[in-house]
């Protein structure tokens, strides 16, 4: 059998697969929920504006920000209404996570200091579900009680 130049046709194989391994599952706004009061010992406060805020202990781990001018669009200066909080273990994993040019954590001058990192809810899906439950986990195991935390590992040793 000859193509359209009148050289022999050469069958190739088919190509295996190569993206056979599945790819995790984005997160979702609703998992930020989720994953937070499913923690133990929870509770869920309500700021003056409505926004969720998930404590142990009487301390908040996972903060949804109301508007404030230090988290604004670069180009309007809009205030974004959909940043969350999420209280980190060290200077060294805030870091880790707001340094990468990759990641859509990010930090403020205002929290300088603060072990904490800032996502917006419009970009929550640009990290895995996988990546969210260990950055919501962290950020209540570093609110928790250190009885609480001890538990908590305990009953996951996977961690």
């Amino acid at each position: 059998m000859l193509d359209g130049y009148n050289r022999p046709l050469v069958r190739t194989r088919r190509r295996p697969k190569l993206d056979t391994v599945p790819r995790p599952r984005r997160a979702r706004l609703d998992d930020v929920h989720e994953l937070a009061e499913g923690m133990p010992h929870v509770t869920l406060l309500h700021g003056p504006k409505g926004n969720p805020i998930y404590q142990v202990g009487g301390k908040s781990f996972v903060y949804f920000r109301a508007p404030s001018k230090d988290a604004a669009d670069p180009v309007t200066g809009e205030r974004w209404d959909d940043v969350i909080i999420f209280w980190v273990p060290s200077e060294a994993d805030k870091l880790a996570l707001t340094q990468d040019p990759d990641s859509p954590f990010f930090t403020t001058p205002h929290f300088d200091g603060h072990l904490s990192v800032l996502l917006r809810g419009a970009h929550v899906g640009q990290v895995s579900l996988d990546e969210l439950t260990e950055v919501v986990q962290d950020a209540w195991l570093t609110r928790a009680s250190a009885t609480r935390g001890r538990k908590w590992l305990a009953e996951h040793p996977a961690r």
